[in-house]
């Protein structure tokens, strides 16, 4: 059964320069990613989908392949993370290679690990896709809004439920998806009628969006990585 990982590496961040081969902790931060699944030994590929010649440089310095780079299309502001995993498998079936499955990884993850994605691989044995998640720390269903400046319970009924009662809620939490490769192309969606989920561990979890989420993460990752 051939696999591939798909790290997907737009150029041209705006909010956090070139975010994506901006240092972190040492070194640019997609080559987290890339460790992460030539470390996984769970691939027979591992490549970037990128439209930027600088990210595909340094992508293949760590290990990944640039079979082709992304086009003008799965580029822009309006193109999904499926429109472009899309673009990179049909490209690959017409150079005659076919994958069975594959997983699509962030390439500001660098939380990820080998094993998180060997582990999460093995699910999707009995899956048609899987995707990485963290529980909120607290719950949705308490939660408040402000309506002419007055704050009320979004679903009173659970007003006074116990926090410990409440069933958890979940949401993704931007590492990986993992995808049976015909369901996804026939569905056009990283969320299939038969998806697990890879419960992740908030610690091992930080959204990086602005500088201020940078910083967060790299004092996370300090912490977990101490002593090594």
């Amino acid at each position: 059964m051939k696999r591939v990982a798909i790290i997907t590496a737009r150029g041209g961040s705006k909010r956090i320069p070139k975010k994506n081969v901006k240092e972190f902790c040492g070194k640019p931060i997609i080559a987290y990613s890339i460790t992460a699944a030539l470390d996984s030994c769970s691939f027979d590929e591992v490549m970037v989908s990128t439209d930027s010649p600088e990210i595909a440089e340094v992508a293949q310095f760590y290990g990944a392949s640039i079979p082709f780079m992304r086009s003008e299309t799965a580029s822009n502001d309006y193109a999904t993370t499926a429109d472009v995993l899309v673009e990179v498998l049909e490209s690959y079936s017409r150079s005659g290679i076919e994958f069975e499955s594959f997983a699509c990884i962030y390439p500001t993850a660098p939380f990820i690990t080998g094993e998180r994605l060997s582990e999460a691989m093995t699910l999707l044995r009995d899956a048609d896709s899987v995707v990485s998640v963290v529980k909120y720390s607290f719950p949705p269903q308490r939660a408040f809004v402000i309506r002419s400046g007055a704050v009320s319970f979004q679903y009173p009924q659970y007003e006074r439920a116990r926090s410990q009662d409440l069933e958890p809620i979940y949401h993704d939490c931007g590492q990986f998806y993992m995808c049976n490769t015909e369901i996804f192309l026939e569905k056009r969606s990283l969320i299939l009628p038969r998806t697990k989920a890879y419960i992740l561990p908030e610690e091992e979890v930080q959204d990086i969006d602005v500088m201020s989420d940078w910083e967060i993460a790299e004092a996370k990752f300090k912490v977990l990585h101490r002593g090594e």
